[in-house]
């Protein structure tokens, strides 16, 4: 889209006028991984990739035929995107829980609102940005004067991950299977484990009244514990074995299928917890991984509310991304709910219909489906987690240091990382990329030859102030880089991974059938096995931001940067908690040190 063409004020208007993200070149990519890679490597290692890299991109090697197949793929008609096959591979291929693993959760800012009053208030704003999503008046996003792609927020509502034996599928309105808008009109709403559907539109499609929304959840919370245990244990197993017991639910008998649809039709998940949290902390780990038993975390929107009003999101990340929630969850939380709720069209029609879904249970399930909640909870109480937060630093005192905020925070996580564990490893950040047709993200390897530079200079008890600052300022110069690079589609990884994927898929159809040696090479093991994954979600209406490690060594590091203060939440696995804890503290330390280098 030319600066010159008008922007549509229709949500999803600029769609087609977005350009495409950028395909590089096989050429382009090789070389951009060796920078890449390089700086983890040691000097065989790196000698032994570069070797496999050169055998994958000789001329009339595996690599040129692969990249030709995606240079064809993208070319075709009705492809959005080089990366359109890409993401369902990605997200919906892997195949272990993604309960904790890979759903994200934001912690609301606090409110005055009781337990029954806070769920209502945000029932009401997701109406109403649902219906005007259905109208297409939610203002497409812009950023630096030109539009960003809309189309993740198809996928707000009515949207359930559907588990299947070899990859998983979605179910989701704006589909040939579901033209258009949504049409259902109920919510499901969980307490004690048990599951209620409420229909929060009337049969004219209009919503009800915030005081008739708070009625029917305050007659839902008088309901007993459940008498069975709850499906939604189930959607916390690993994708094929769910997808197996998904499958014996619904041949045990018909009432099931039933009770699925009505969970996967529904608009969204409302999860009301029956007790306060201890402090933050806890009420970061129930959004992350919370009772199983009082959620379907295959649901692309979960809202949580604990027993004081506390309240938040839990994501289902295959269609969307941090972004996306953000932009939702500020539409929410930016006005008062009875603001929203008048505004979109609610009426008095009395108490909302209410009525319990229930699943049909033999001895084997009730087996199944108490063993899943077991191993779950295992799970949950192997993960450790911290917050660190600074109340009294943000943005707005980093800018006035002439630096990236962002580069600021990333090159504080390497230094407390080296100080916690004594080595530099490989991290994740993930980058924005909406700026392109169906875009999302982009991944971006934060090591950097500059920053392993500054990192040993301010271990280095010799290194005087004006060394250390000259080497701090040229390993945030280097991270600007390469977001900028990742931002521009410059960016080596997904597209090495997109071609590895192309191979398992149509190998044999383009006589690409031999081991590619790139793909177990020192440089692409080394680079993706992550120490940090880092990622970032800023609003004034969140407090924190929170997902699950990717590996055994991994530490989580989701943050919230604002103009005042900096919240962090860390999560690692139990075995490894001691140095997450040190991590913790050496970040406090490092952002008290580099403000101070700078100053």
């Amino acid at each position: 889209m030319n600066a010159s063409e008008e922007i549509s004020t229709r949500t999803f208007g600029n769609e087609e006028h977005l350009p495409r993200v950028p395909l590089p070149t096989l050429d382009a990519t090789c070389a951009k991984f060796m920078e890449w890679c390089g700086p983890l490597l040691t000097a065989e290692e790196r000698a032994r990739t570069e070797s496999a890299l050169a055998e994958f991109a000789r001329p009339g090697g595996p690599g040129r035929a692969l990249h030709a197949a995606l240079e064809r793929y993208d070319a075709a008609e009705g492809v959005h995107s080089w990366l359109d096959t890409f993401w369902p591979y990605r997200y919906l291929g892997r195949r272990d829980r993604i309960a904790l693993n890979a759903n994200f959760f934001f912690l609301f800012k606090e409110s005055a609102d009781g337990q029954a009053e806070r769920a209502a208030g945000l029932i009401a704003g997701a109406l109403d940005y649902k219906l005007r999503l259905d109208a297409e008046e939610v203002p497409p996003a812009v950023q630096r004067g030109r539009p960003l792609t809309m189309e993740q927020h198809k996928y707000l509502f009515s949207t359930t991950r559907i588990p299947g034996a070899g990859q998983d599928t979605v179910r989701a309105p704006y589909t040939a299977e579901w033209p258009g808008p949504s049409r259902a009109r109920h919510i499901v709403v969980f307490f004690r484990g048990n599951m209620i559907r409420m229909d929060v539109l009337g049969p004219d499609g209009r919503p009800h009244t915030l005081d008739e929304l708070t009625a029917g959840l305050q007659t839902i919370m008088k309901a007993e514990a459940a008498p069975e245990p709850s499906a939604g244990h189930l959607t916390t197993m690993a994708r094929a074995e769910w997808a197996e017991r998904r499958r014996a639910l619904i041949a045990l008998d018909p009432r099931n299928a039933e009770a699925i649809d009505e969970v996967e039709a529904a608009l969204f998940c409302v999860c009301l917890e029956n007790f306060v949290p201890k402090n933050t902390l806890d009420a970061c780990d129930h959004l992350l991984h919370g009772d199983s038993g009082n959620r379907w975390f295959d649901k692309a929107v979960s809202f949580v509310v604990f027993g004081d009003g506390t309240a938040g999101i839990n994501v289902e990340h295959c269609e969307l991304d941090g972004t996306t929630i953000l932009a939702f969850v500020d539409a929410l939380l930016d006005a008062p709910p009875e603001l929203v709720s008048r505004r979109s069209g609610a009426v008095s029609q009395g108490l909302p219909v209410i009525e319990p879904i229930e699943f049909v249970l033999d001895d084997a399930l009730r087996d199944d489906i108490e063993d899943a909640a077991a191993a779950f909870a295992a799970y949950g109480a192997a993960t450790a987690t911290a917050t660190v937060s600074f109340e009294d630093f943000g943005s707005a005192h980093i800018k006035p240091l002439k630096m990236s905020p962002d580069a600021f925070v990333q090159m504080a996580y390497q230094l407390a990382h080296r100080r916690a564990k004594g080595i530099t490893g490989a991290t994740y950040e993930s980058i924005a990329t909406r700026q392109y047709r169906h875009g999302r993200t982009e991944a971006m390897r934060v090591v950097t030859p500059e920053v392993l530079r500054f990192v040993d200079l301010m271990e280095d008890p010799d290194a005087g102030a004006e060394a250390r600052r000259d080497a701090f300022r040229a390993a945030a110069e280097a991270h600007v880089r390469r977001a900028k690079e990742c931002q521009s589609g410059q960016a080596p990884e997904q597209h090495l991974w997109e071609l590895q994927m192309i191979q398992r898929r149509r190998g044999k159809e383009l006589g690409v059938t031999e081991p590619l040696g790139l793909f177990e090479s020192p440089g692409w093991l080394t680079m993706r096995d992550d120490y940090l994954s880092t990622s970032s979600a800023p609003s004034v209406n969140i407090r924190y931001f929170g997902f699950g490690s990717t590996s055994e060594q991994c530490i989580g590091v989701a943050y919230v940067l604002l103009p005042d203060r900096f919240n962090v939440y860390l999560s690692t696995p139990q075995a490894v908690a001691d140095a997450m804890h040190v991590f913790a503290d050496r970040l406090r330390e490092a952002v008290t040190e580099l403000r101070e280098l700078l100053a």
